[in-house]
């Protein structure tokens, strides 16, 4: 789910739930330590991921498309509703097209506040973590008017231990979504803005890889790359279309059956049009020159991926692990974690109200 539907309250403090599960930035949260397809790219200087909505956006692209059509729809209704006679416009009548004109304007808002970050604006929106400044830089939307070296709007967050990244719970909703939250505050623990990082995970059950996930940046942010285990994949920064489809048939499931995917491939086809029309109508993110230059990769960075032969993508990448080429969950165990040494009890204990004690 869009991180746009869990919005936060400019003004209020941070939700109780979320302060209760902070993320430290200078120790472990769980025993394992791995990416869960959240890159587009690596080196000693800096890590691009994705924002929380990027893997889902057709779903968000297919509600903004629905929106669009039924304010279309119902403003055609009420068209033909004022071209009917004076004399033959009831009481009924009038409250019809008083329904339809709330429909109207429910649809245009919905159309309005979610489009316009999906359609006409940018192709992904990544998040830098940058090691050299120890500080998250996100691109947040897209400046149509931007001066020389301006970039699109951009925001900064510190890497540090007073630095306020939680795990937030999608409230009112089935499927316990969870995703990874910074929040900025002000004097008075107000939140002044936020924004989502990664990716999101469904259910309680799955709480254990956001831990894992949470620990690979830690680990890159404070350490380097050196110890990494390889990411899963690296997503395109120029996506095209047989990727567009891919991310639409795995939303379905990774593993599932061939028989099932038949079954729901107008699903998919359609999904994917969604998605397609959002990249079709979008540009790619253009960073502010300060950004850049903080951003230098040295030409021998031993650590600069994707390069070479790595595949890149969901296509590449797949073919990549059949041939045995490419690990298919790369991870490895934090070293002296003296928590709950199973990965999915620690999920089941950060799950809970109240998370556990660190070590």
């Amino acid at each position: 789910m869009d991180e746009r539907i869990y919005s936060y309250k400019v003004g209020r403090p941070i939700l109780a739930w979320d302060l209760r599960h902070r993320l430290p930035t200078d120790k472990p949260v769980g025993p394992e330590c791995k990416d869960t397809a959240t890159i587009f790219r690596i080196n000693s200087t800096f890590m691009d991921v994705t924002d929380q909505p990027y893997m889902q956006r057709q779903w968000t692209g297919g509600g903004v498309a629905t929106a669009c059509l039924g304010a279309g729809a119902f403003l055609g209704l009420g068209q033909h509703i004022l071209s009917r006679p004076p004399d033959e416009i009831s009481t009924i009548i009038i409250l019809i097209y008083l329904l339809v004109a709330g429909s109207i304007l429910g649809f245009g808002y919905v159309a309005v506040k979610f489009g316009r970050d999906e359609f006409f604006a940018l192709t992904r929106r990544p998040i830098r973590f940058n090691r050299k400044e120890q500080k998250l830089y996100t691109i947040r939307r897209r400046r149509f008017f931007a001066k020389a070296d301006e970039g699109d709007v951009t925001w900064e967050a510190p890497w540090n231990a007073q630095s306020i990244f939680c795990i937030h719970k999608g409230e009112g909703t089935t499927g316990d979504p969870f995703h990874i939250r910074h929040y900025t505050v002000d004097d008075q623990g107000n939140v002044v803005r936020a924004f989502s990082i990664g990716r999101e995970w469904q259910g309680k059950g799955n709480l254990q890889g956001l831990l894992s996930q949470w620990n690979f940046w830690c680990e890159y942010m404070n350490k380097g790359p050196a110890d990494l285990p390889k990411p899963p994949l690296f997503f395109s920064e120029r996506e095209n279309m047989r990727e567009t489809f891919l991310f639409c048939l795995y939303d379905f499931g990774l593993t599932a059956s061939s028989g099932f995917r038949i079954a729901v491939m107008p699903f998919i086809l359609l999904w994917t049009s969604f998605r397609l029309i959002a990249q079709w109508t979008c540009r790619a993110p253009v960073w502010p020159a300060t950004v850049e230059a903080v951003s230098a990769i040295a030409p021998d960075d031993a650590f600069l991926q994707p390069r070479g032969d790595t595949p890149v993508g969901w296509a590449e990448t797949a073919l990549a692990s059949e041939r045995h080429d490419w690990p298919f969950d790369p991870k490895k165990d934090v070293a002296n974690w003296h928590g709950e040494k199973d990965r999915e009890k620690n999920g089941s204990l950060w799950a809970a109200d109240i998370p556990p004690k660190l070590p």
